[in-house]
């Protein structure tokens, strides 16, 4: 049986913190996964209750399957999984160090898909849940000097529609949300991380609705919020 509780990994003062808000005021107890204690600061987040907080790195697997699994014992099976986790390695592709390359794609990649293949499968025995990953327009026209994340975001997105059509018939939604712009946090506009988190609230409500009506992917533009053509996932 899941918990009323959403999950997330790559938590922080941004949107990690805002997700968090905006599910804990419908009433959902929080988890936070971080690379340090000191990167969650849980009355900085302003929460109406404690959050439970645990700290992995999450490129290293076995630690962050553990810290999952240390999660869940605490706040049990969430009926939401958000990922919004990624490195800036910073270079055009010819100057991309590789293993530097590597430890992106080991947490801005590898990371969702633990976090995937440990938290969805009570939601694919309950029928019902949401996986819910972090995206980036970087993924759809990546500048040269942001290469690197560019690679995390294409194939995080690539693994948003793999996902969704592994785990959708299942009941369980998936959705990537694609941000078009840099969060500017207090600026009211389509970036502000509180108005962000409402993308995820909503697509955490597309669950409600009939399966093929799931949104798969939204865009967060400058000038709102938008569906992309549609591109449902592979059969």
């Amino acid at each position: 049986m899941l918990s009323r509780s959403v999950v997330v990994v790559g938590a922080g003062p941004g949107l990690g913190a805002a997700v968090a808000r905006r599910f804990a005021r419908e009433g959902f107890r929080v988890g936070l996964l971080a690379r340090s204690p000191d990167g969650i600061d849980p009355e900085g987040m302003d929460l109406a209750g404690p959050p439970v907080t645990v700290a992995a790195d999450i490129a290293d697997e076995p630690g962050l399957r553990a810290a999952l699994a240390d999660l869940r014992r605490q706040v049990g099976d969430p009926e939401v999984a958000v990922f919004n986790a990624s490195v800036s390695v910073p270079g055009a592709p010819t100057e991309l160090g590789y293993d530097a390359t590597l430890a992106g794609l080991r947490v801005g990649l590898l990371g969702a898909l633990v976090t995937a293949q440990e938290l969805a499968p009570a939601m694919r025995a309950d029928g019902r849940g949401a996986v819910l990953l972090t995206g980036s327009g970087v993924a759809l026209r990546p500048p040269p000097t942001s290469s690197a994340l560019a690679m995390q975001k294409a194939a995080l997105r690539n693994l948003a529609y793999a996902l969704a059509g592994e785990l959708g018939p299942d009941g369980v939604h998936v959705a990537t949300v694609t941000i078009r712009g840099g969060l500017a946090p207090g600026s009211g506009t389509p970036f502000d991380p509180e108005r962000v988190a409402d993308v995820f609230w909503a697509l955490y409500e597309d669950g409600g609705e009939p399966a093929d009506r799931w949104r798969v992917e939204v865009e967060i533009t400058p000038s709102g919020v938008r569906d992309p053509a549609p591109l449902r996932p592979a059969d």
